[in-house]
């Protein structure tokens, strides 16, 4: 299974949880499955499937990097 961090990591804020640096499709799939809100817009879905291919060799960490910040915005998860 291909491995790839992201060439610059992603910040996102969990509110009063604090600010994660999310570095890889891996760390990001984890993310998505396990502590995201409730919100689980489109992008939501995008960013998985392609965090999910960026594992399997399919897409490359930085399309799988793009489609997470996409869910971020979506989520309103960026830092401020």
């Amino acid at each position: 299974m291909p491995q790839g961090n992201w060439q610059k990591p992603v910040q996102i804020a969990f509110g009063n949880l604090g600010i994660e640096m999310i570095s890889s499709p891996s760390e990001a799939l984890l993310v998505l499955t396990d502590r995201w809100p409730d919100l689980r817009g489109p992008h939501f879905v995008k960013a998985r499937s392609c965090c999910r291919a960026a594992l399997d060799g399919r897409r490359t960490p930085e399309e799988a990097r793009q489609q997470f910040e996409n869910a971020v915005s979506e989520a309103q998860l960026h830092v401020n």
